[in-house]
């Protein structure tokens, strides 16, 4: 499938943070660094993220997620009920979803409240949110560079 006009690998990892790494990140980064937009030493900085990411994530199965979720990708019928589309569909972490909802704006209160009275959020979020938006992150580098090739640069070195 594709997020943006960019091309995404859906292919089957048995780990969602593997899956993540491989066919979600690893593939920016690359496409990043063969194109200039970022500093080819930062390969050896995204694999020190990798492993650190494994070690705040919080393990629970994988959720199927929009993978493109901001303010953007949803409306309101003329009958006041929500539509979301324009999907980038993979398996994940559910935090990835609610992150993506943050990056450009957010979304109303009363939608992050509604969420964690159904499906609390675990200790350590908000640490989580920043690795969670690197790949989209990543994609507008990719798409756009200038400041979002400064931001992902900025995030992957935060870390190491």
């Amino acid at each position: 499938n594709y997020i943006g006009r960019l091309k995404q690998s859906n292919k089957y990892h048995p780990e969602w943070l593997e899956f993540f790494f491989r066919e979600r990140l690893e593939p920016q980064v690359k496409m990043a660094v063969d194109s200039g937009k970022l500093d080819s030493s930062l390969m050896e900085v995204f694999d020190r993220v990798m492993n650190y990411t494994y070690i705040i994530f919080p393990e629970e199965p994988p959720a199927l997620v929009h993978g493109d979720l901001w303010a953007g990708n949803y409306m309101f019928t003329t009958d006041g009920k929500t539509s979301i589309y324009d999907p980038a569909v993979y398996f994940g972490h559910r935090e990835m979803d609610i992150a993506m909802t943050k990056l450009f704006g957010g979304f109303e209160e009363d939608f992050y409240h509604g969420y964690n009275e159904e499906y609390p959020l675990e200790k350590g979020y908000e640490e989580r949110l920043m690795l969670c938006n690197l790949y989209p992150i990543l994609v507008h580098a990719n798409l756009f560079g200038g400041s979002y090739s400064r931001k992902a640069e900025t995030l992957l070195r935060r870390f190491f």
